[in-house]
């Protein structure tokens, strides 16, 4: 069994930056890539980012790409998300997504193991 904790969501102005992190407790027994996915009022939840095992491989949709940063740090079995230059539209549901993996690549599909979420909000 594996838990995910999201923490770090908030209200920010819009042009703002938060820092999202999300902490694996359990027992994971193989290597297990990252990420993030949202889920916006009345939309279904989309992909957002995700990093490898090794962090060497991030894969980030369109509309953060410039403006949102992945990072991880598996001594202490966390990933990050630094969020810059934040919209409005980024307002959502932020939720930490867990993947076991084989090798060091990137999927934004196959989910293993999901958080309960972390609200932005991001005022115009």
């Amino acid at each position: 069994q594996v838990q995910l904790v999201e923490s770090g969501g908030g209200l920010v102005q819009a042009g703002g930056s938060l820092r999202l992190s999300c902490a694996v407790s359990g027992r994971t027994f193989r290597r297990y890539a990252m990420g993030w996915f949202r889920r916006a009022p009345g939309k279904e939840r989309e992909f957002v980012v995700g990093i490898s095992w090794s962090g060497a491989s991030a894969d980030y949709a369109d509309s953060v790409k410039g403006r949102f940063t992945i990072s991880r740090d598996n001594d202490k079995k966390t990933a990050y998300l630094q969020m810059n230059s934040l919209k409005p539209e980024d307002t959502a549901v932020y939720d930490c997504a867990l993947t076991f993996s084989d090798d060091d690549v990137v999927r934004r599909y196959g989910v293993d193991y999901w958080g309960k979420g972390t609200l932005v909000t991001v005022s115009s």
